[in-house]
């Protein structure tokens, strides 16, 4: 009888140490989701602060959408989406757009750095 006393007591034992470590599993799991959803946040506000300062740009120096894509060999809905932050310009546009906007690409891309850090 012993025995059995003290193989009942380790698996209440046991159990006990396997709840926790799922505990502990849970826990980070679910920091780690959160951590990536606040970085999917913040990369969305880049995109958007990235697309503002190029519509920005673009009104500032009276161009249409259509002017800026003719200049740069892309189609209008491309350059619409650079503004909406649907997608970013590859550097050989990022280049072109600095160019057109009659500034550096430096000064492009502090503008957009400091603009994400707001």
């Amino acid at each position: 009888m012993p025995a059995l006393q003290i193989t009942w007591q380790f698996l209440m034992i046991l159990l006990l140490c396997f709840l926790i470590f799922l505990v502990a599993i849970l826990a980070k799991t679910l920091y780690n989701n959160l951590k990536y959803s606040e970085s999917i946040k913040k990369k969305e506000i880049e995109k958007q602060s990235f697309g503002e300062i190029i519509s920005k740009h673009r009104n500032d120096c009276k161009m249409t959408i259509e002017y800026v894509a003719k200049h740069l060999g892309v189609s209008s809905n491309v350059v619409s989406k650079w503004e909406n932050g649907k997608l970013y310009p590859s550097n050989s546009n990022l280049i072109a757009l600095a160019k057109l906007f009659g500034i550096t690409v430096e000064e492009l891309l502090k503008e957009i750095e400091d603009n994400s850090q707001l």
